[in-house]
């Protein structure tokens, strides 16, 4: 649709120009996908929109959405806490984690590297702790691990299998956790500092998903018609209500940045930088981007793969949510 046409001149120009290699940008109402357009290449391979791509943290609201389904069925509750699923998880603590503290980064969980090689579960259950549970605010992804215990707990099955039917619900059938889907491993992921095939082997529950850009946008679409097919209206806007407001915010993610983290989703209601307020959604390590703004019936997915995102060439990505807003 050409009134975007803004906004694809920003991807275009940012692959052209740099630093992105590769890209695809989607946008969609409601109704479905509006516009589509891929750009650039990874070494020999021109990107197509049928493309998978390394979601990296975009992996975050998917597995909030499967957990959520199980909230709907009476199977967990925000209160449920970690150690029904895990009970061995915080020997020596005297708090308690619960699910509501690790989809909003209030667990306290010690953070290893993405690519621990450790492994998931035993960096889970080491003995650190950063603070008490529920009292500050920061950036967790080793807490998706017991999100993902706690799935597995709720619906007797492996969690992958409750994240493949989020994608079922609203025929996005593009979502693995099979590194060989994707032509576009991210560039300079090893300088870096991320051994690629010792984090793709973890299957990350908060990083390690591969999709397409139409399969997000299929997830976006559905939770802006907000007709239950995904989730329930009531779980809509739970799922949006700010869990960390309040709290302390330490970095990366601080006061400034004006955002607050509900149910898995960055909403970013305060966000200097941009002309919409009811924006929320997720980015990814590798420059991902998937938000959606309900007041303006829209929700853009971009995917890219450059190693720890355009952010650190100077690219500020708000300028694409507020051409995509605008043009909305």
């Amino acid at each position: 649709m050409p009134q975007f046409d803004a906004a694809f001149d920003w991807v275009r120009r940012n692959v052209h120009d740099g630093p992105l290699p590769s890209a695809v940008l989607g946008v969609a109402t409601a109704e479905g996908v509006v516009a589509l357009e891929a750009f650039g290449a990874t070494g020999g391979h021109a990107a197509s929109v049928d493309d998978h791509y390394p979601l990296f943290s975009i992996t975050k609201p998917i597995v909030g959405l499967a957990a959520l389904h199980l909230i709907e069925q009476g199977r967990l509750t925000p209160e449920t806490p970690l150690t029904r699923a895990i009970p061995s998880f915080g020997a020596g603590r005297d708090d308690v984690v619960r699910l509501r503290h690790l989809v909003s980064h209030t667990s306290g969980i010690a953070e290893p590297p993405l690519d621990t090689p450790d492994g998931l579960r035993r960096s889970l259950l080491a003995p650190d702790r950063d603070f008490a549970a529920g009292t500050v605010s920061r950036y967790s992804s080793i807490a998706f691990e017991g999100i993902a215990a706690l799935i597995e707990d709720g619906s007797g099955a492996p969690w992958e299998q409750a994240v493949g039917r989020v994608g079922d619900r609203v025929d996005a059938s593009g979502f693995t956790f099979d590194a060989g889907s994707t032509p576009h491993v991210p560039v300079e992921v090893a300088e870096q500092g991320v051994d690629w095939a010792r984090f793709t082997a973890l299957h990350h529950p908060g990083a390690g998903l591969f999709a397409r850009a139409t399969d997000l946008l299929a997830i976006g679409s559905a939770l802006l018609r907000n007709d239950g097919s995904l989730v329930a209206p009531v779980t809509f806007e739970a799922m949006r209500r700010p869990l960390t407001a309040g709290l302390p915010k330490l970095e990366p993610y601080i006061e400034s940045r004006g955002q607050d983290w509900g149910f898995t989703w960055n909403l970013r209601h305060s966000a200097p930088g941009l002309l919409a307020s009811d924006t929320f959604g997720h980015g990814g390590w590798a420059g991902t981007e998937f938000w959606i703004t309900p007041s303006l019936d829209v929700c853009f997915v971009l995917l890219t793969n450059i190693g720890g995102g355009f952010g650190r060439f100077g690219v500020d990505g708000d300028e694409l949510h507020n051409a995509v807003a605008a043009a909305a």
